[in-house]
Parts: C-alpha cells; sequence; structure tokens
C-alpha cells in the first residue's frame, strides 16, 4: 500500500498561518487572524482560509492494509469561520469544540443542488457505509449531529440505523479504534447531511485489511444497500483484479470509492473499474456567481491533495474513453475534500468530544454515495459508476476547470480543465440527474 504520507502535512510549513492555533486535551481550538488579508471590521476583505491538519488513521505498515482517509483540522480558519465572520464584518473568532467551523448540511446541499432532492426524496433508500474496527459511540455522536442540525433521528430503536460486523452479526463488532471511529464519524455525517431520509447501515470490518473491508462490502450488499461508501485506500498491486471481481462487481449497486489524499497517483479501490473514483474539490462561497459557489482542485502541496491517474491494472471500463490512460483513470466525479474547505463532523471516541472540521476524500466519497441515494435505486444489472458519463457535459455536474493536484506528462490527468479531467472527472453534482440511471 502507499506509505508516503507524513503524520501531519509535510509541507505545513510553507502555508501562511492565520494566527496560532493548538488543540488543547479540552477542545479542539482554531486561533483567529490578524494583520493583511484578515476580515476587516465591516466586512471590507475576507480572510483566505488556512489549516494545519492530521491524519485520522496510522500510515499502513505493511502491503494488502488500507488507511482511512479522513483528515482533522487542527488549527487554523477554515472557509465557513471566514465566510461567518466576513458575513458579520468581523475578524474570525476562535473556534472551540462546542461550536461547528466547518460546512454542514444546509451548506453542502446548496452547493449541490440538493436542497429540493434531500428534503423530499430518499426514503426507503439505505447508504452502507464500509469501515474498519468500531466505534462505540457512533450511534450516539451521529444522533447529536442530527439533532443539531435539525435532521430527524436515525437510531437503531427507530430502524433507521443499524451497526453490523463484516458477518453481519449485531453483537460481535471488532475491537475499537480511535481513529477509524474519527472515519466512521465523518462517514455517518456527510451520508446524513446528503440524505437526511435515507437508512445508515455501518459494516465494521474486523481489520483495515482489503479482505476483509472487502468482506465487509459484499455484506453490505447482501443486507440489501444500494449505496456503499468506502473512504480508505492504498497503493495498488497484483491482486486488484481479483479483489475486483470478488468484492466490488456488484450490478445495481452504486460504490464509492475515495480517490486518495497523496496528490497525483492512483490508489485502489479506486481503481476498481466496478466503483465511482471520487476526487476532492476546495469549495468556496461566491456571490459573484449564478451558483453562490466555486470549487478548484483540492491540493495542499505535491504530495497532499486529492488522487487521480492511470491504473496500473485495471481494465478501463467501456464507458469511459478518455485516452491519455489504456487502462482505468482516476477519477469519475469529485466533491468537498480540501481540508481548509472542510466539513463539519462531531465526534467523541478516543479525542475530545465535541466538533471538529474534516477534509480529505474520505468527505467526498459518502457525500457521492449520499447523491446516488437521492437519484434513487439504480437500474438492475446497471453498473452506477456509468451514470456521470451519460450526462458529461451538461449542466448536471459543475464543471471544475482550475487547479492541479501535482505533475504529469498528461496534462488532463493531474491538471483541471473544461471535460473531463483526473482530479475531479466529469465534475460535482448538480442536483441528482447525473447520478441516475
Amino acid at each position: 500500500m502507499r506509505t508516503s504520507l507524513p503524520q501531519r502535512p509535510s509541507a505545513r510549513s510553507t502555508w501562511r498561518r492565520a494566527g496560532a492555533a493548538a488543540v488543547g486535551a479540552a477542545a479542539l481550538v482554531l486561533a483567529g487572524l490578524g494583520g493583511a488579508g484578515t476580515a476587516q471590521a465591516h466586512g471590507t476583505a475576507k480572510v483566505t482560509p488556512h489549516v494545519s491538519w492530521t491524519r485520522a488513521c496510522a500510515t499502513p505498515t505493511k502491503p494488502g492494509v488500507a488507511a482511512c482517509n479522513a483528515k482533522r483540522v487542527t488549527g487554523g480558519v477554515t472557509e465557513y469561520m471566514a465566510e461567518k465572520a466576513f458575513a458579520r464584518g468581523v475578524s474570525p473568532e476562535a473556534a472551540t469544540a462546542s461550536t461547528p467551523s466547518g460546512f454542514g448540511p444546509t451548506d453542502l446541499q446548496a452547493a449541490y443542488g440538493l436542497t429540493s432532492a434531500a428534503s423530499s426524496t430518499g426514503s426507503g433508500e439505505t447508504i452502507a457505509i464500509v469501515d474498519a474496527y468500531n466505534d462505540p459511540n457512533a450511534e450516539a455522536d451521529l444522533a447529536t449531529y442530527r439533532s443539531y442540525y435539525g435532521l430527524s433521528a436515525c437510531t437503531t430503536a427507530n430502524g433507521c440505523f443499524k451497526k453490523v460486523s463484516q458477518t453481519g452479526s449485531t453483537t460481535s463488532l471488532p475491537s475499537s479504534d480511535s481513529g477509524w471511529a474519527e472515519e466512521i464519524s465523518l462517514d455517518l455525517d456527510m451520508a446524513s447531511a446528503i440524505c437526511p431520509k435515507c437508512s445508515i447501515l455501518l459494516v465494521e470490518a474486523k481489520s483495515a485489511t482489503m479482505a476483509n473491508l472487502g468482506t465487509a462490502v459484499n455484506e453490505a450488499v447482501t443486507l440489501g444497500a444500494k449505496y456503499v461508501s468506502n473512504s480508505y485506500g492504498g497503493s495498488e498491486s497484483s491482486s486488484d483484479t481479483s479483489y475486483d471481481s470478488s468484492y466490488f462487481k456488484h450490478t445495481g449497486v452504486a460504490i464509492t470509492v475515495s480517490a486518495g489524499d497523496e496528490g497525483y497517483g492512483a490508489e485502489y479501490p479506486a481503481a476498481s473499474q466496478y466503483v465511482t473514483a471520487v476526487g476532492g474539490t476546495a469549495l468556496t462561497k461566491a456571490t459573484s456567481t449564478t451558483r453562490g459557489w466555486t470549487e478548484s482542485v483540492w491540493k495542499t502541496s505535491s504530495s497532499e491533495g486529492t488522487g487521480s491517474g492511470c491504473s496500473s491494472y485495471d481494465t478501463k471500463p467501456s464507458w469511459q474513453t478518455d485516452t491519455g490512460c489504456s487502462k482505468r483513470t482516476i477519477s469519475d466525479v469529485a466533491a468537498v475534500a480540501d481540508p481548509a474547505t472542510g466539513v463539519a463532523v462531531y465526534d467523541s471516541y478516543g479525542i475530545t468530544a465535541g466538533w471538529y472540521t474534516f477534509g480529505g476524500t474520505s468527505a467526498s466519497a459518502p457525500i457521492i454515495a449520499g447523491v446516488y441515494a437521492l437519484g434513487g435505486t439504480p437500474s438492475s444489472g446497471s453498473y452506477p459508476a456509468r451514470f456521470p458519463y451519460t450526462a458529461a457535459g451538461t449542466s448536471a455536474l459543475n464543471d471544475v476547470t482550475s487547479g492541479n493536484n501535482g505533475t504529469c506528462s498528461t496534462s488532463y490527468l493531474c491538471t483541471a480543465t473544461t471535460g473531463y479531467d483526473g482530479p475531479t472527472g466529469w465534475g460535482t453534482p448538480e442536483g441528482v440527474t447525473a447520478f441516475t440511471g
């Protein structure tokens, strides 16, 4: 598996710091700004978001083990904080774990044209979240998130939420892990944010091996989920084609996978020909545009940003016709992933209980799974990864045309352009049309 991503961003020393930041034992503190670039009193300027962050999950130490892609913000000023301060005409305030400092459901639904669909559809659909290890606080943390944002309760008691092991057991669960628990909280909250009427099935693999995670995917499908989100990955291997047929070849099921967070380069299982590979963007409010938002490729440094590239092993699916890769090209679509423009998450296991901002393509994968769910049950025999390609170039997708995630010999594989490109695929959702079929 790929193991080059450091525990903390290697390029963070090059970032412009907005002010001192710290995470105390009692709360996450995001420090306010001063000086040039801050939002002045009376709102004369808007702060450019800059943050530091840490990985939720440890880097894999041996081949065949995946890492989750959740990135937890530990300092700085997020886009959400900067926008709130700008709207009030003040400088960003220090934030604590008692209040959200990232985008919530209303923001995300508005950014992706989902407000109407989220309020009226999704009932009867089940989104499965596949992760490794157990989060003992998953249901309670989810309840806090949904209550805060006014979403209906999703509990075991009312039948909306269910947590099982990779074998389907509700009682014999894996050992607990605080890092993967952060990933689980992120995934559950993003599924809720996009499709609040959907039921949620959390399937916990007993470890982060590809075999166990793949078994959990199969269990999710066996239990009836038509949308399965996977926010993990690692380096490709010659075993991938076998994994494809064993774990990811499910017709009539939308399987989303994070494209990776190490910049340009292919990862698995995003490279599977049967899944929707989801890249990452930086999402910013923009009152000057009709949409009200703008997006660019997420890149923090040459080794920190959304993944993309050519698979070394996986066959190119028939619906993918770009010529820069002879085999499968990553990505297909994208959604917000930049920690600086990250999403609000509530988590309490292994860290101070409270609100945190998360990024990484771990955020974008469950967002897209939620969009598929809003679009309705995929047609029998279909591979939903195809759906966005039928809407390519239409208003059903927001074409991302700026930014890059590194350098490459074939420009569109690492640089955003009009139409298809590696970092963002055909773009980000504008409603559900591109995710139905």
